[in-house]
């Protein structure tokens, strides 16, 4: 899945527009968490992983549709997070993998009430209850935090003697981008250009190639542009690489899509809708142009019986009847918000004794039962959805390098921590420890001192 022409030739301009001349901060970066401290990249404890019960032998994954976990009727075990009910197991113990809070505007189910930055572009059910005490809810940590004493001309200073001359320090590259936030990259960019009249990115591609060119540009691009840029990718030239559409829409926030529609819009100078539109067809279309609205209900609240309706519905619209009502399970999914639709999967379950992730499995096929199980899989554990996404970058022969940088840049500031954690749960070997035997070079050691040991 790799991104063809990288960087392209045509019909952007050099890698690829980026930064827009005087917009360098047009797109800043996500605010930096307000999370307890993670061990340094590199160095220091692995965070804990919680218990390994369940899950596959070593070196094994589920078969085709299935996720790691316990079994349950209809012989697919469910994914990390689905509650306990007719046909399920129990669900992973341990603290921060059953519903914790994302930084900034994402939640997990049962978090508390999203934080939207400010100035960044069965039975009778019992009523609405609210999400558990703040002291219950678990920050997620990415990897890379903002680092102190920063001083943006030193770390400038720095990357120009790294390249100047004959050959190039990648190593003294590799400690500064890696040990900075994605704001802080942005400033080091924009002093650069003022210290020495120099574009720091055109100096950074004609001093790199390859993999780890594609990691540090990368690096660098302000977050909303790079799911911008990845979209625009995905969809530009022969092909589109559905899998990355899933990816990126069905699993942000309303506000960190509508910024990326909107930046789609302002640098590549298109309708994000109409690309969707020319490059898909049917109900995956539909429901890419559904996730594109950004309306997700947020309200952190479940509504029970509201649960207890859905789930119902989506039982007739589907295993309840000859044929499926795809429209049902769009409405339903499109704008749920995930704590809801966690619940929803618990009553479902008691209706149709196998979870909703097994039912979609049944009824529908191809990219739009991708795209449904994956914003289910978020609402019930979204770490384990980019954990197993990261697993099948590099499982087999041959790497999908584009969906190991993609995911790793993306989770390293908001949550890679908890992906590493359920990483190692699911298979049974690191994160750190799959990314040293798929990759080499500097390019590895890159990787590795994002992800951490």
């Amino acid at each position: 899945m790799s991104y063809p022409g990288y960087p392209p030739s045509g019909g952007y301009p050099a890698f690829p527009g980026y930064p827009p001349t005087g917009q360098e901060s047009v797109y800043p970066p996500a605010g930096q968490y307000s999370c307890p401290a993670v061990p340094p990249a590199g160095g220091g404890a692995y965070p804990a992983a919680p218990p390994n019960a369940g899950y596959p032998a070593p070196g094994g994954y589920p078969a085709s549709g299935g996720y790691p976990g316990v079994s349950q009727a209809g012989g697919m075990p469910p994914y990390p997070g689905v509650p306990t009910g007719p046909g399920f197991g129990m669900p992973p113990a341990g603290p921060g993998l059953g519903g914790y809070m994302q930084p900034s505007a994402q939640n997990y189910a049962g978090a508390g009430p999203a934080q939207i930055p400010v100035g960044f572009p069965g039975g009778q059910a019992p009523s609405p209850v609210p999400g558990p005490p703040a002291a219950m809810v678990q920050c997620t940590q990415g990897t890379i935090q903002a680092a102190p004493n920063f001083n943006a001309e030193r770390d400038a200073e720095i990357l120009r003697k790294a390249m100047k001359g004959f050959g190039t320090d990648e190593q003294a590259i590799i400690n500064v981008v890696a040990n900075r936030s994605n704001d802080q990259r942005q400033k080091i960019k924009a002093a650069f250009k003022t210290m020495y009249g120099k574009d720091l990115i055109k100096d950074l591609k004609s001093e790199l190639s390859g993999n780890i060119e594609e990691l540090i540009l990368a690096l660098f691009m302000p977050s909303t542009y790079y799911d911008a840029w990845s979209l625009r990718h995905a969809m530009k030239g022969a092909g589109t690489q559905e899998r990355v559409l899933i990816e990126i829409l069905c699993t942000r926030t309303n506000q960190e899509i509508r910024e990326i529609v909107n930046c789609y819009k302002s640098e590549f100078g298109r309708d994000i809708e109409q690309d969707i539109r020319a490059d898909t067809s049917g109900h995956f279309e539909r429901l890419l142009i559904s996730m594109c609205q950004g309306n997700r209900d947020e309200n952190q609240t479940v509504d029970y019986q509201k649960a207890q309706d859905d789930a119902q519905r989506l039982y007739q619209a589907g295993e309840g009847k000859l044929g499926t009502d795809e429209s049902c399970f769009n409405m339903v999914l499109a704008t749920r918000s995930f704590p809801q639709l966690k619940a929803t999967v618990e009553a479902y379950s008691r209706i149709a004794n196998r979870d909703l992730l097994s039912s979609i499995d049944r009824e529908f096929s191809g990219n739009v039962e991708r795209g449904l199980k994956t914003i289910l899989q978020c609402a019930l554990n979204r770490p384990a959805f980019f954990a197993e996404r990261l697993y099948h970058s590099m499982k087999g022969a041959g790497t999908d390098d584009s969906t190991l940088i993609r995911i790793i840049v993306t989770r390293s500031e908001i949550d890679l921590v908890q992906v590493k954690q359920m990483f190692t749960q699911m298979y049974q070997k690191t994160l750190a420890t799959m990314i040293a035997s798929d990759t080499s070079g500097d390019y590895r050691r890159l990787l590795l001192a994002i992800v951490g040991q």
